[in-house]
């Protein structure tokens, strides 16, 4: 019994150093490629809350535009903003901020400078950056002298100055008799 002991005991064998030193330059790759990704999550995560803001206060200004008569041509949202929402007079044209068309879809044109009574700026209280977002849209209305037919708004709302590699937020909706 004391020779099998003995005998497993040499053919025990450790870590050699350089093991060790590989190991440990493999375990430090792995963290540092990990601790590189905290500061891009978090930006990410920061830029989907700014998107996630931008869509509800869209949609927000969409329902509010959608619930008004369609001979009304201006309203004003919760926050005193007086919104125009195109001309009883003036029929298939475009009225408001201007617009582009992108991969077949009409969108409001960011590039340009915003026009008075079809945008505002607004900054959310509840958000701690203060955060401010460019809200523009436009209106096509349809229909004869006095007698309007229907309403299209295009509706855009981004962060101001600019959204980085995130398109704006963009609703397109029409409302007809």
């Amino acid at each position: 019994m004391n020779v099998f002991k003995q005998t497993s005991k040499r053919n025990q064998r450790g870590s050699s150093l350089m093991e060790l030193m590989v190991a440990t330059v493999v375990l430090m790759v792995g963290v540092v490629a990990l601790a590189q990704l905290v500061p891009v999550s978090l930006a990410l995560n920061s830029n989907n809350r700014i998107d996630s803001s931008s869509l509800v206060l869209a949609q927000r200004l969409m329902n509010a535009f959608n619930d008004v008569p369609l001979g009304t041509t201006a309203v004003t949202t919760t926050e005193g903003f007086v919104c125009n929402l195109g001309d009883t007079t003036t029929f298939n044209t475009v009225l408001g901020s201007p617009v582009v068309v992108s991969n077949n879809q009409t969108i409001i044109d960011f590039t340009r400078p915003q026009v008075a009574g079809y945008s505002f700026t607004w900054a959310d209280p509840e958000d701690p950056t203060k955060t401010s977002y460019d809200v523009r849209w436009a209106v096509v209305t349809t229909g004869t002298a006095g007698n309007v037919m229907s309403r299209r708004i295009i509706l855009g709302a981004r962060r101001a100055g600019g959204n980085g590699p995130f398109l704006p937020v963009t609703l397109d909706t029409m409302v007809a008799r």
